[in-house]
């Protein structure tokens, strides 16, 4: 190889080197000089990547706390409307018969009052029917029983009066099936003697009474609600001073009382509802603390976590399958609490 060659390949091979160099700094600064790529920042990769917060799980056969009763009352009634629960009447820490009307909000857990009622009132039974509630009987001075029926609109905010009930009685059970309201049993006073076996249904749409097939044992303050077309009335004050865990089922079509498996505990004056087929009691004379749930589809009864705060003569209601306890004696005749006591079942 002659050094003519040999001085042509170094000058090729420096001049490769050299675009080789030039090359490698041109592309290396490059990629110094690209922007960074935005990456998420840490709250926004937990946002996308992590499973969103759900709530706490339920827990079950447990009670918790409501606000507390503005005022504090014994033997009111309670009827879920419109989404609110209406706590009306009963008798003040004073006894003295009252005709409030004291509305429970449970979205927010406030309380509102609402437009009295016509009367002093306690004992008495409540209903609703398209979108209308109704109230019967009761007692306006804690000796006679009272006939009246009234009907509050919510529209025009104004209580009406209805054709009377054909038996004077307080203490009664009402329960809605079909559009037809029943007032079943009752009390005509208060001498231990005076309970009922009477039932009479009333329509709204025409404003009539109807006498129906009576209770196979009178009673008054049970416990009842409807299951299908089933209506179902459990417990009561009895003829004699006493309480009764007496069981039956009403068909309305055949008109038609039966007897199902009694309560094993003997009470009157209860906190109940119904809640997912089963009859839900709590609390009420002979059982101040005693809570229970009977089944109908198996015709059983069991017993469940004792409500925190005896109570005697509550209002109660059912929304979104809670059941809520309104005040009450804590004990017989005792004082009046203001409690509001929620069960999950």
């Amino acid at each position: 190889m002659n050094s003519t060659s040999t001085l042509t390949r170094q000058r090729v091979d420096t001049f490769r080197l050299a675009v080789f160099l030039t090359l490698f700094a041109f592309i290396a600064g490059a990629a110094v000089s690209l922007p960074a790529q935005s990456l998420p920042a840490q709250d926004d990769a937990l946002r996308y990547d992590q499973p969103s917060a759900q709530a706490p799980p339920t827990a079950h056969n447990t009670w918790t706390k409501g606000a507390p009763l503005p005022t504090p009352v014994v033997s009111s009634t309670a009827a879920l409307f419109q989404d609110q629960i209406y706590v009306i009447g009963g008798a003040s820490a004073s006894n003295v018969i009252v005709d409030d009307v004291q509305i429970y909000t449970p979205g927010t857990k406030k309380w509102s009052t609402g437009v009295p009622y016509p009367t002093r009132i306690e004992f008495a039974g409540l209903a609703v029917v398209n979108n209308v509630l109704y109230g019967f009987g009761g007692t306006s001075d804690g000796v006679n029983p009272t006939a009246a029926v009234w009907s509050y609109n919510a529209t025009t905010k104004k209580w009406s009066s209805k054709a009377p009930l054909p038996t004077a009685r307080w203490g009664t059970a009402a329960v809605v099936e079909k559009g037809i309201i029943y007032i079943i049993g009752g009390g005509l006073d208060a001498s231990g003697n005076g309970d009922l076996a009477t039932v009479e249904s009333y329509n709204p749409s025409t404003n009539t009474w109807k006498e129906e097939a009576p209770l196979l044992v009178a009673g008054s303050e049970s416990a009842a609600a409807l299951f299908g077309t089933t209506i179902v009335v459990a417990d009561g004050a009895t003829n004699g001073g006493g309480a009764t865990g007496e069981n039956e089922a009403y068909n309305a079509v055949a008109n038609q009382w039966t007897t199902l498996i009694p309560d094993p505990l003997s009470r009157y004056g209860s906190c109940f509802g119904a809640i997912s087929g089963k009859l839900y009691a709590a609390g009420g004379a002979n059982a101040p603390t005693e809570t229970e749930a009977y089944q109908f589809s198996t015709n059983t009864w069991a017993s469940l976590t004792a409500i925190p705060q005896s109570t005697i003569y509550p209002a109660s209601a059912v929304y979104q399958s809670q059941l809520y306890c309104f005040g009450g004696w804590a004990s017989w005749e005792g004082s009046i609490i203001n409690n509001t006591q929620i069960y999950q079942p």
